[in-house]
């Protein structure tokens, strides 16, 4: 029968990865509460306006979508019936993970997606892309 010979090295090294598997310090008493602090800080307060500033105003929401800044939802423009086959043909067409296929967005926004998505078909569109 034949012996292994572990290294000096590989024998250092096997050791010191066994210690550091060791099991996990004790929860801290309750005496330790700066080291439990110093570890865990306390989440800082909120900021304050100071008494002298100057009155804030309310900055306006910008729209960086032309389409979206002046066009109302398309369910208030079509109605509930067209707005939802106008979805549901978005849906059924688009391939992006997150298209605009919502009735809330202006259906102009809707119909592009449409138009974009079955652009990229070819020669095998779907149905919903004669529509």
């Amino acid at each position: 029968m034949s012996r292994v010979r572990l290294s000096p090295l590989l024998l250092s090294a096997l050791m010191l990865s066994l210690a550091a598997c060791g099991a996990p310090d004790p929860a801290p008493a309750a005496g330790d509460a700066p080291a439990v602090e110093a570890a865990y800080p306390v989440a800082a307060p909120p900021a304050m306006m100071p008494d002298d500033a100057p009155p804030q105003e309310e900055a306006p929401a910008e729209v960086d979508d032309p389409v979206m800044a002046d066009a109302a939802t398309c369910r208030s423009t079509i109605g509930e019936t067209a707005s939802a086959l106008l979805v549901q043909r978005c849906i059924a067409v688009s391939p992006a993970t997150r298209p605009p296929c919502h009735d809330q967005n202006p259906c102009a926004l809707i119909q592009d997606e449409i138009d974009r998505a079955c652009g990229q078909y070819g020669d095998d569109r779907p149905a919903e892309c004669a529509a």
